[in-house]
């Protein structure tokens, strides 16, 4: 306890708010990070280190306990907790909110949702406006109940080189006048993150400022100055590049969005690949099934000409039939001249139990007798008519 007091911060820690959330996002049963009170490092008890570190760091923890605050970690329901609320309060769209309320209920809900969210941009935007001021609160919560007296870095407004002059004077007592200045107004932006605001943000009310154009401005952060690290500490430093949020914050497996996305592309490759292997076999069942089709048509062409004899009667009887055709219709043209040049008594006179001649005879007439042109006829009805008109015209 001696080393509590020797060593005090003259000054609210300065903390960086996005690499609270992944440590906060990343902590679980495998994981754990620690908070140090002296200078607001993070400490990620990574156990793919050697086994000796790892012997040193835990007696480090347990050596100066009261240094060491472990960040509490994410559970399941609290996750879900998290992903229901975003998609009761911020997805408008039916399907949308349909589907991911089916893949929150399902296997690696953190994941998938991750996943889905990615691919709709609109969605994603929303996503990570929630997702920070979600974990903020809860954040501010837990260092207040720690009793933490702390400043976000990203909520400054002091020029980098005088943060940076805080950094390595934050145990000394006697500093210049801008320092001192500096470490006021710290204090007093200390004091907002106590409020019930802090905890409760509220939209302002009043009439909302007008919809200018958004210039995106990367943050400018300092570097990383800790003077008290002990050496059995230094190499589980949590310190990640990444300065401004993104969805690998939220995911357990990735660290960076290059690495979630490079996951995603060796995901789509391989889908894609068993597709093909999917079409590739469909292809082949479909051209030995088209090949034995073809084998059993020749087969039945095969047996066709075995069966079929040597002469065709087919075309004879075709021809026969043609021919009687051709007798029909000369004894139906003779038929209708004979009964042209009949007289109406001749007509009457005909017997009617008369037996019609037989085909042969008649075809043997049709052969011998020319056929008649049924010409002359009618000339001769015509100029009889004109004698009749022209006796009438004399006779009156």
């Amino acid at each position: 306890m001696a080393a509590k007091h020797k060593l005090e911060p003259q000054n609210p820690l300065i903390l960086r708010c996005h690499r609270l959330m992944e440590a906060f996002a990343k902590s679980d049963d495998e994981r754990d990070f620690y908070l140090d009170r002296l200078e607001g490092f993070i400490i990620y008890a990574d156990l793919d280190k050697a086994q000796d570190d790892l012997i040193d760091l835990d007696n480090e923890l347990k050596k100066n306990h009261w240094r060491y605050c472990m960040i509490p970690k994410l559970t399941f329901y609290e996750i879900k907790k998290i992903m229901e609320g975003f998609i009761n309060e911020k997805v408008y769209d039916i399907d949308t909110k349909e589907k991911l309320l089916d893949i929150i209920q399902s296997r690696e809900a953190r994941e998938n949702f991750l996943e889905f969210i990615y691919d709709h941009h609109s969605e994603f935007e929303k996503w990570q406006q929630y997702y920070q001021e979600r974990s903020r609160v809860r954040i501010i919560e837990w260092l207040r109940n720690n009793n933490f007296q702390f400043v976000f870095e990203e909520d400054l407004d002091l020029a980098k080189g005088m943060v940076e002059k805080i950094k390595k004077s934050l145990f000394q007592t006697k500093v210049g006048k801008d320092i001192q200045t500096s470490r006021k107004a710290l204090f007093t932006k200390a004091k907002t993150y106590y409020s019930n605001e802090a905890l409760n943000p509220r939209p302002k009310r009043g009439r909302p400022p007008k919809q200018v154009a958004k210039t995106e401005v990367e943050p400018q952060f300092t570097v990383d100055i800790f003077t008290t690290v002990e050496p059995a500490v230094r190499p589980f430093l949590f310190t990640p590049d990444a300065a401004s949020s993104s969805a690998a914050i939220f995911s357990s497996k990735f660290e960076t969005d290059e690495k979630m996305l490079l996951s995603r592309r060796l995901q789509a490759l391989s889908n894609a690949d068993s597709v093909m292997e999917n079409l590739n076999q469909k292809l082949a069942s479909l051209r030995s099934l088209s090949s034995r089709w073809l084998a059993s048509e020749q087969a039945k062409n095969e047996l066709k000409e075995v069966k079929q004899p040597t002469s065709r009667p087919q075309p004879k009887m075709a021809e026969e039939g043609e021919e009687e055709e051709e007798e029909d219709l000369d004894l139906n043209f003779d038929e209708e001249e004979e009964e042209e040049f009949v007289p109406v008594k001749a007509k009457n006179n005909v017997n009617r139990f008369q037996a019609p001649p037989k085909k042969k005879e008649i075809a043997k007439k049709a052969a011998v007798k020319p056929m008649k042109v049924s010409k002359p006829a009618p000339k001769a009805k015509t100029s009889a008519k004109k004698a009749v008109v022209k006796k009438g015209v004399k006779r009156k």
